[in-house]
């Protein structure tokens, strides 16, 4: 009885104190929750699935306006008569504008909000993609597809904001739901680039593609801010006000009683809490000075690594499509007899493009099944090794077999190559921002990813430059290479982030 009335007097006095930011002494008891606790118990629901859906669309308009690139390069080729370097360059400028982009959206969103930082992002990428599609020359084209870059490097926000929404113990499982979001993105793309290429022109494939960046502009007005960033920046009264609308639409119950601050370990000496918070209130770079500091440095080195043998071997895989499509030929002369060969291979190169995109979805749903049982890192591992063995036979060039049989086995191999490196690209997606609290979250996935662009446009000066130069069985022994290093990094990780909750404060 007299621990009954203990609870009553402790939430008037807490109630008394929730708008206050200021000195507060929480007692955990069990009258008071933390937010990981309040979204455990209104669990996965409509609103999440509302959340997921913004989120996703976020991903699906940052891979239309990616893919782009592999199917307007021959068309602006023959019209403005480039040359392969500048055709290269294209791609090169929105990895460079991604780079910028994803450290700079990642700050934003640590320090104004996660919807600031989207509104932003929208608004950048419908402008500049709708008027590149309106270039009078190609330095143009160049300026506004950097500019689309810089706003494709916010996929990380997108992906951040929909994990702080999700309880821990699926979290796996819906993060990969939310990627395929990216796949049908691609698959998308190739779509349009079948029916609109042939038919109209490049620049209509440009203009068509920023209307999903459109629709996150239209619909940003539900987007909800994360609770999760919220506390971390005390505004508890704004962040119990939307665990609230969570619990009403997914028709849950919170945990009685009030929602505090996740303190580290579980201390309830508050002086400590607040030495910390203010740092990361005033300045705003502390972030990154942190993803540096003794308890994160390997990890973040580690993701670096992780992330740039992901993006290398993946835009790899795409590119090796496309120049495989168009430079069997040019490689064997034996092969070519026909004259007619650029509308047949722009025709073999939608088809594909189309095809390849396809083995992501299975290569999502082998992630799902393994990610949430074996683990991030093993179920990476196993991926990594899986795409090795596709590609090892490319490194040999298959002169035995007829030319049909050929192109066969060599579209399904990088069938099953696309297939895992987008399997561990997506694990490692849902690891990165597992691995940092939320005060940084944003900003660590965020230059992760920007690693990753490195990789991306390093690969395609590399890789791609040997494939055209003939040099098929170097560019493959490359990739390879590329992909055993990123296995090993995954093994000197110290965390397995499966099921664990989410940290909120820096203290390991």
């Amino acid at each position: 009885m007299d621990h009954h009335h203990h609870h009553h007097q402790h939430l008037h006095q807490e109630e008394g104190e929730d708008g206050d930011n200021g000195g507060y002494h929480y007692e955990y008891n069990w009258s008071n929750y933390t937010v990981e606790q309040g979204l455990s118990a209104v669990g996965f629901g409509k609103f999440q699935g509302m959340v997921l859906c913004y989120a996703g669309l976020g991903y699906f308009a940052d891979a239309t306006e990616l893919m782009l690139l592999s199917f307007i390069g021959p068309a602006l080729q023959s019209q403005w008569s480039l040359s392969s370097s500048q055709q290269t360059l294209l791609s090169t400028v929105v990895f460079a504008g991604m780079l910028c982009g994803a450290s700079l959206w990642g700050l934003i969103s640590d320090h104004f909000g996660r919807r600031t930082a989207f509104l932003a992002i929208s608004i950048l990428i419908t402008i500049s993609s709708l008027s590149s599609s309106f270039s009078p020359n190609f330095m143009a084209l160049l300026i506004l597809r950097s500019l689309v870059g810089v706003g494709l490097g916010g996929a990380s926000v997108f992906s951040c904001w929909f994990l702080e929404f999700l309880p821990a113990s699926d979290r796996g499982k819906w993060m990969l739901l939310f990627s395929t979001f990216w796949t049908f993105g691609t698959i998308f793309e190739a779509a349009l680039a079948w029916i609109v290429m042939p038919r109209l022109n490049w620049r209509w494939l440009l203009a068509l593609s920023s209307l999903p960046s459109f629709l996150l502009i239209l619909f940003y007005s539900l987007a909800p801010e994360s609770p999760r960033y919220l506390c971390t920046k005390h505004r508890l009264a704004d962040a119990q006000r939307i665990l609230d609308k969570i619990a009403l639409v997914n028709h849950a119950k919170l945990p009685p009683g009030t929602l505090v601050p996740d303190l580290p370990n579980g201390t309830e000496n508050e002086n400590e809490d607040d030495s910390r918070t203010p740092l990361l209130k005033t300045r705003p770079f502390s972030s990154l000075s942190l993803l540096f500091s003794s308890d994160l440095i390997r990890t973040t080195m580690l993701l670096w690594v992780l992330y740039f043998g992901n993006s290398f071997s993946y835009y790899g895989i795409i590119l090796l499509t496309s120049e495989l499509s168009a430079g069997q030929t040019q490689c064997h002369p034996s092969v070519s007899t026909t004259n007619n060969l650029n509308s047949q291979t722009a025709a073999t190169l939608y088809v594909d493009v189309f095809i390849t995109s396809l083995a992501e979805l299975p290569g999502i749903l082998l992630s799902a099944i393994i990610v949430d049982r074996v683990g991030r890192k093993l179920s990476m591992i196993i991926m990594f090794v899986l795409a090795c063995l596709f590609l090892l036979p490319l490194a040999f060039s298959f002169n035995f077999l007829n030319h049909y049989s050929a192109t066969l086995t060599t579209t399904a191999l990088l069938f099953g190559a696309r297939m895992c490196t987008l399997g561990t690209f997506t694990v490692a997606c849902i690891y990165a921002p597992e691995l940092y609290p939320t005060s940084m979250r944003a900003t660590g996935a965020g230059i992760a990813s920007a690693m990753g662009r490195i990789g991306g446009i390093v690969c395609p000066l590399i890789a791609v430059g040997l494939v055209a130069g003939c040099h098929q069985t170097a560019a493959i022994l490359l990739f390879e290479l590329v992909l055993v290093f990123s296995a090993l990094s995954i093994l000197l990780f110290q965390f397995e982030t499966k099921g664990q909750d989410l940290k909120d404060t820096v203290s390991a």
